[in-house]
């Protein structure tokens, strides 16, 4: 076994074909082994991109469902509930302007969000848990924000309730939408 005709050293000829273990520094002599992905026939993975396209019209399509969402609530709250939000209880199931413009600032929430998202894709490391984390969080100021207000508890837990929906609505489609904006395809 340790007969000195077949120790060959670095001139072996059935250490051709060695192999690297991994973990383990290159000897001097042998040919440094090809990568996995090269004996494979795959390419490295290439970036993530995103679908600018289907991010912003998806954004735009949850600005007109966040609308829709806060008037439907406001119709529920007074027309129904008999509570009056945003406007004095002789003004209909409906209200005022105040409700139109509070439908269009949940849209223009839902499309700063987007806008938010469109930023946190480009340039964070796990864009969609930093979104849910940020709009989360001002989910639950809006929330709050309702309760240091001067009006009366049946309508200040109304409006909690509608901003919540509302911010549950953005935080859920904008996280799906964002979710499918990401490109990865694999460069041959």
């Amino acid at each position: 076994m340790t007969d000195p005709s077949y120790n060959y050293g670095r001139q072996d000829p059935y250490r051709q074909g060695h192999q690297q273990q991994p973990g383990y520094p290159q000897q001097p002599g042998y040919p440094e082994p090809p990568g996995y992905a090269e004996q494979a026939g795959y390419a490295e993975p290439a970036e993530p991109k995103v679908n600018l396209g289907r991010l912003w019209a998806g954004g735009l399509g949850t600005a007109v469902v966040v609308a829709l969402v806060i008037v439907v609530a406001i119709m529920l709250v007074r027309g129904i509930l008999n509570i009056a939000v945003l406007s004095p209880e002789g003004a209909g199931a409906y209200g005022t302007v105040s409700t139109t413009s509070y439908a269009i600032a949940g849209a223009a929430a839902a499309i700063a969000a987007t806008g938010l998202l469109n930023l946190l894709l480009a340039l964070m490391p796990n864009p969609l848990q930093f979104f849910y984390w940020i709009t989360g969080l001002v989910t639950a100021l809006a929330v709050l924000l309702p309760f240091t207000l001067v009006a009366g508890l049946d309508a200040k837990i109304a409006t909690a309730a509608i901003n919540l929906i509302a911010g549950l609505c953005i935080i859920t489609l904008l996280g799906s939408i964002g979710a499918g904006a990401i490109v990865r395809r694999q460069q041959y």
